[in-house]
């Protein structure tokens, strides 16, 4: 039976739940503060990770530790201000990337991981999106024998156990597949099966044009404004009260914000990230990951961009210059950046949760209240796979496309 549905938040999880439930024949409203793709989807490395079969885990090594808690390193960076804060959270996430717990997480990661560009495949058709795609994987790309060796025995392991494919490349077959490198590194491993996309946020877009074609409706509304209304939801738009029977909230790192006065206390926190554009010089063939300064550099329609790694941090403090300065300048000893385009780099959150997963499925205390948020590093990967999912249950599947168990909103007891 159709049903009315607000999909609150237009990034890609949003606007993948809103195309899955319209296919399905429900009324379905998209509401956000700006267009799809403009806020956490249109700001990351642009790849459909088919091989990100693994979460990232909080480190176990007291070396690392300590690289990170000195700051010694451009990956990760820190305000010790918010430590006191994110104490709690982060503790659960040490504790669950520990051995008793991760390996279970690995494997319910890895099982919605293997439907994400099953999923994007038709949609990326039905959008008529081919020309933002490239189908030929990304590189890590290393500095030192030690750390490359270190990553192909781990990349040998992923595919014995998930099936994952890799292609190890020296020193001098890297130079050749890559001419835009300035530096002749130790060599690198070729992904093949992730996808890249040159706009992620024009991706979005393309998605949501697709749900307006199926019927969809997208409007600018205030998430905050979302109240229980009758047996329903409602909430308040730039064309008026809008009300339906279910209330999807795909907010990302604001979906704390809006739940909190509803009772919940979900363990969620941020990874906050930046990029900038440059343009003028040579581009790489495909998206390079440097191991071993944490960084990726992408060829993207509005240039070469590079991206940082995790910023711990409250959401919306002001911007630290420290990692998006480290990484221009470790992405200029690879290649030519001559001209960035934006006047400030750009600066985003990922929404992330202790254990890992996704938060999607129905919400603990309140009925016709969905949620589907909380996908960290892969929100843009997952999208697809999780609206479908989130649909599925909200039609009452008896066969959801994978088990829904491990990423039900009640697992942290809220």
């Amino acid at each position: 039976m159709s049903a009315t549905v607000l999909v609150l938040g237009a990034g890609m999880v949003g606007t993948c739940t809103a195309i899955h439930l319209a296919m399905r024949g429900h009324s379905v409203v998209l509401a956000d503060r700006r267009a799809p793709g403009e806020e956490t989807s249109y700001g990351n490395a642009g790849l459909i990770q088919q091989e990100a079969v693994e979460p990232y885990a909080f480190p176990r090594e007291a070396a690392k530790l300590l690289r990170v808690a000195l700051k010694r390193g451009i990956d990760v960076n820190y305000h010790a201000a918010a430590l006191p804060g994110l104490a709690g959270p982060l503790a659960r996430y040490w504790q669950a990337s520990g051995p008793a717990h991760y390996p279970a997480i690995a494997q319910a990661y890895a099982r919605f991981i293997a439907q994400a560009i099953p999923e994007h495949a038709p949609l990326i058709a039905a959008a008529g999106a081919d020309d933002l795609v490239q189908r030929t994987g990304y590189r890590w790309v290393f500095r030192e024998q030690a750390t490359m060796a270190e990553a192909l025995a781990r990349a040998q392991r992923l595919h014995r156990d998930y099936g994952v494919q890799h292609h190890a490349m020296d020193a001098g077959a890297l130079a050749a597949a890559e001419p835009a490198l300035k530096l002749r590194l130790a060599g690198a491993i070729h992904w093949p099966q992730p996808w890249a996309v040159a706009d992620p946020g024009a991706l979005v877009a393309r998605y949501a044009a697709h749900f307006a074609r199926l019927g969809g409706r997208i409007v600018q509304a205030d998430a905050a404004t979302l109240q229980a209304r009758g047996a329903g939801w409602a909430v308040q738009s730039a064309d008026g009260l809008l009300d339906a029977e279910h209330a999807v909230v795909a907010l990302g790192p604001w979906a704390d914000t809006l739940l909190r006065p509803l009772g919940y206390r979900l363990p969620l926190f941020v990874k906050r990230g930046y990029h900038r554009h440059y343009r003028g010089g040579p581009v790489p063939t495909m998206p390079w990951l440097d191991a071993d300064r944490g960084l990726v550099v992408a060829p993207m329609q509005r240039g070469v961009r590079v991206t940082t790694g995790a910023e711990f941090a409250p959401r919306d403090a002001a911007s630290t210059p420290r990692q998006m300065a480290g990484a221009e300048a470790a992405a200029r000893e690879l290649l030519d950046l001559p001209q960035p385009v934006e006047p400030q780099p750009w600066r985003g959150a990922r929404p992330c949760t202790p254990d890992m997963l996704p938060v999607v499925g129905p919400a603990p205390r309140h009925r016709g209240l969905w949620f589907n948020f909380g996908h960290a590093h892969q929100g843009f990967t997952l999208g697809p796979a999780s609206g479908r999912l989130l649909a599925e249950l909200i039609d009452g599947s008896a066969a959801p496309m994978v088990d829904p168990a491990p990423y039900a909103p009640g697992r942290f007891g809220a």
